[in-house]
């Protein structure tokens, strides 16, 4: 299954004290020494991370620079037409930087006041209950590596264009940060792995991969159609399902190509109604339940 923060390149740190990022031999960047140092060099500032402390500055290239230029300029155009209106707003709100790449501090600095939200920096693997439990403080864990230069509409993994423009842009709405923390508390409600799936999934769904009727038409608020140049345009071609709690929460997906199988909530209210009031109670038991009913 997919686990947000848990698809990246395995990021492993040597008995020398030297972190390496292992790109597969697929990765657009992975024949490329000057991309993979710096790959490297990035995930050591944030497995150096202390909590508590500012988050590591990335010193961007004019290089990295211009690719979230282009990125960010394309994903604008797109938005106007596919982003629901609710994300639009929260978009002109928080006012990211267009022509460079923002720090993940200075994320958090535009963040906080409008809805308490920071970032944390994440080398790579962030354990579930982790990456999901700490949205109920706040927290956004999130990358600081950009995709390569060759490929900058593409990337195989999320980074920090996902991280940033899909989610913080999101973050800044205080009815879908609200979404973010009631994910948050749930998972850390429930005990069992079963349980946990079940919401992540749900997560997956609405908050990453979310649609819904909007504007007279269907458009997207979840992260992962947003900050996608090609799935953008896709979506709307896709097998539109009703918004259910137990088909979202059971229902097969590959991480690796467009989804397939997208469910439309009929209107924010009905987005909070639906998967808010679950998230906002929910317990093992009640998964069971509401899984136990289907079956």
């Amino acid at each position: 299954m997919f686990e947000e923060a848990q698809y990246f390149a395995p990021v492993a740190t040597r008995d020398d004290g030297t972190v390496e990022v292992e790109l597969a031999a697929s990765h657009p960047g992975f024949a490329d020494p000057v991309y993979r140092s710096r790959r490297n060099a990035i995930a050591a500032l944030a497995v150096g991370y202390t909590p508590g402390t500012p988050v590591p500055t990335v010193d961007y290239t004019e290089q990295e620079h211009e690719v979230w230029r282009i990125v960010s300029r394309e994903l604008a155009i797109k938005h106007r037409k596919y982003a629901t209106a609710e994300y639009q707003d929260a978009t002109e709100r928080l006012g990211l930087p267009g022509e460079r790449i923002p720090q993940l501090q200075e994320v958090g600095d535009l963040l906080e006041p409008l809805t308490g939200f920071r970032y944390l920096p994440a080398a790579g693997l962030v354990p579930l209950r982790d990456f999901y439990g700490v949205l109920a403080d706040g927290f956004f864990h999130s990358t600081q590596y950009i995709r390569h230069h060759s490929t900058p509409l593409y990337t195989p993994e999320p980074d920090v264009i996902h991280e940033v423009i899909g989610h913080a842009n999101a973050l800044a709405s205080d009815r879908y940060a609200r979404l973010y923390r009631l994910a948050g508390n749930a998972a850390r409600r429930v005990e069992s792995e079963e349980a946990l799936e079940f919401i992540s999934k749900i997560f997956w769904f609405t908050l990453e991969f979310g649609v819904m009727t909007d504007q007279g038409e269907l458009r997207a608020y979840g992260a992962g159609i947003l900050s996608s140049y090609g799935e953008i345009e896709e979506f709307r071609g896709m097998d539109i399902r009703p918004l259910d709690l137990v088909a979202m929460g059971t229902t097969h997906y590959d991480i690796t190509k467009y989804q397939d199988v997208l469910f439309r909530a009929e209107s924010l209210d009905h987005l909070e109604d639906v998967v808010g009031e679950f998230w906002s109670g929910c317990d093992d038991e009640a998964v069971f339940r509401i899984m136990g009913n289907a079956r």
